[in-house]
């Protein structure tokens, strides 16, 4: 059944949302085992570089790679990603299911790399090709070894995210109930990882 709403609630200038499924409960070791299985899960996320005279500019991208909490990406160097990166390093990642309504948002610094980071060989795999093209030339073959095909290398520092923990059904019910007696919805919950959760979790 949907929280009731108080007025010390509302008092507090706080989003009652989050706050009634802000998740304090769960150990963080299961916290990051349900977080990477919704990654993993995922792999098609918007990953957002700032662009400077405009702010915010996101673009749909496949993970290449999870390692713990940070995200590895094959990109074309020539991108506008790219000259983001030089003047501004910070990003954003989020991914969202349509079907569950689960998100995650994650905050952190990208690094680049060239063409010669063996990784790069590591991670490719013959469908990144179709977003390079061959220019047939003997170089730019959108292969592992096409000087264009670079590495970004995104470090986590702040991670939020949202799971659902209810039915289809249930999740109507208790948006509608809540909608008609004033309480406040919960259909799942909220999580958050600071910058020390993140480092403890990489080391």
């Amino acid at each position: 059944m949907p929280e009731p709403l108080h007025a010390n609630e509302i008092n507090s200038e706080t989003d009652p949302s989050v706050a009634k499924q802000y998740d304090r409960e769960t150990p963080k070791e299961q916290q990051w085992k349900e977080l990477y299985e919704m990654i993993d899960g995922k792999k098609i996320g918007i990953f957002s570089t700032y662009r400077e005279g405009v702010g915010p500019v996101g673009r749909s991208m496949g993970v290449a790679k999870r390692v713990g909490p940070d995200i590895l990406y094959l990109a074309n160097k020539h991108s506008r990603k790219f000259s983001d990166l030089e003047k501004n390093k910070e990003v954003q990642i989020t991914f969202q299911d349509s079907k569950t309504q689960d998100w995650i948002s994650i905050s952190g610094t990208a690094t680049t790399t060239s063409n010669d980071d063996p990784r790069i060989k590591e991670l490719y795999s013959s469908a990144v090709s179709a977003w390079f093209g061959d220019l047939k030339d003997g170089v730019h073959d959108g292969t592992y070894k096409d000087p264009r095909m670079s590495l970004i290398e995104v470090q986590s520092k702040y991670i939020v995210y949202w799971k659902k923990e209810s039915s289809t059904l249930g999740f109507v019910k208790e948006v509608g109930t809540a909608a008609l007696t004033g309480g406040v919805a919960q259909t799942g919950v909220q999580r958050e990882f600071s910058e020390e959760d993140v480092k403890k979790e990489r080391v």
